[in-house]
């Protein structure tokens, strides 16, 4: 449509031209009247020809002003077509009896730019009344749904202490299926009801949608980083980004797509451990910063506590906007990112926990680079170098083909097994 629009303006123009050309040369081609020339009744003569084909061309040049119009309105279409509107991302609150709930809700309201953009919906469990009254006085501000099943779940005996982790498996996979299904989104952030959010948070997610979209290798994009306290991240570098094979959770996008993959085969129960383990993450890996865009305020909770006290509030949460759609992010494609970072990683001097701790010989920022071989030498060093030590389905927390990157006393360490590496291996967890 565009190229038969576009071939009629530049024949109009054509014609346009030709037909100046041959007015020209009719006139200028005359031949004398008959011995003495009339020479005032052929200048008016002349002149009223001239007036006629002015007006002509007038006609001629109104109709390829309109097909112009025309065209550029198709031009419009077509550019729109390929664009297409902004995708609505919608962020999935995950709540339960926590009246604390206001806390994430107040930050997510405040920091959304739109709510046509970003609707928010919380998806209450436990029937808990005041939880529900809080969520309700936000009013159109949310949108608020309650899981209709509150029974407890049969379970093991031995399991009977667990049964708030299968009440939580059975409540995600409800409050998923009502985002992709009852309200037919395409794609959602979920965050749970003791989360607060960083500035740029929705920044964040609208500008890593396309590479979680384009890039098969990935199957999430998450706003946290489990290494992500103060002593163990350079502030300088808010806009830093990674691969990680590990699942981070806590503030995470997920795809329709990966969902209907997902879902048919939920757990019922340790849902973020399930999703760990290498039938689910098949090889891809998520995106995570250095860092993080949520911090958890929540030490109660069905994990009482586990990993709070030691680790999770001293994460550090961003405060500068950064404006992550205006940057180039291809460099965490897949193809773009390994081969730059196994190179950084293995060129990176390989030096002795001993060295770092005691610093005296290194000179610079680094980075430089500490060997593990085993996975009790991987536990030793990270609990020394300050890092997360557990393994689950042997992959360490913020790994990337084994490596974890962090700061240490100001230099950049990366923890890493031997070059060549190949798999993780499932007997370390």
């Amino acid at each position: 449509m565009v190229r038969k629009k576009s071939s009629f303006i530049l024949c109009g123009a054509f014609l346009f031209v030709a037909w100046n050309a041959l007015l020209l040369l009719y006139l200028w081609g005359r031949p004398p009247m008959g011995g003495q020339v009339n020479l005032a009744g052929e200048v008016i003569r002349l002149a009223e020809e001239v007036e006629i084909q002015l007006d002509t061309q007038k006609k001629l040049l109104k109709q390829i002003e309109s097909h112009r119009a025309v065209w550029r309105s198709v031009a419009t279409v077509a550019a729109a077509s390929v664009s297409g509107p902004q995708v609505i991302i919608p962020i999935l609150v995950i709540a339960c009896d926590r009246v604390t709930v206001k806390r994430s809700l107040d930050k997510l309201i405040q920091y959304r730019p739109s709510q046509e953009l970003y609707p928010i919906i919380v998806s209450q469990d436990c029937g808990h009344a005041e939880t529900a009254r809080v969520i309700g006085s936000y009013g159109e501000k949310v949108t608020h749904i309650s899981q209709p099943d509150l029974s407890d779940i049969r379970v093991r005996p031995e399991h009977r202490k667990f049964q708030g982790y299968y009440k939580i498996a059975r409540h995600y996979r409800w409050a998923l299926n009502q985002v992709f299904h009852t309200f037919s989104q395409s794609t959602v952030v979920i965050v749970e009801d003791d989360l607060e959010v960083a500035p740029d948070f929705f920044e964040y997610f609208r500008a890593l949608y396309p590479i979680l979209r384009s890039d098969p290798t990935l199957w999430c994009v998450s706003a946290w980083n489990d290494n992500g306290r103060d002593a163990l991240v350079d502030s300088s570098k808010a806009d830093l980004l990674y691969r990680t094979d590990f699942f981070p959770g806590l503030g995470w996008m997920l795809l329709k797509e990966m969902w209907d993959e997902l879902e048919p085969k939920w757990p019922s129960a340790f849902w973020d451990d399930w999703m760990r383990q290498p039938e689910q993450r098949n090889g891809r890996s998520c995106i995570r910063p250095e860092i993080s865009r949520t911090i958890t305020f929540g030490r109660k909770g069905v994990s009482l506590g586990q990993f709070f006290d030691q680790y999770l509030r001293y994460i550090k949460l961003n405060t500068e906007f950064v404006p992550f759609t205006k940057l180039d992010l291809s460099y965490l494609l897949k193809e773009k990112y390994e081969e730059k970072f196994i190179k950084e990683v293995y060129s990176a001097p390989l030096v002795k926990i001993e060295d770092l701790q005691q610093g005296g010989s290194l000179r610079g920022p680094g980075p430089y680079r500490v060997q593990y071989s085993t996975r009790d030498s991987f536990k030793v060093f990270a609990r020394n170098l300050g890092v997360m030590d557990d393994l689950k389905s042997g992959v360490p927390r913020t790994g990337y083909r084994g490596v974890v990157n962090f700061l240490y006393r100001g230099r950049r360490v990366f923890l890493a097994p031997p070059e060549g590496w190949s798999q993780y291996d499932t007997s370390w967890s």
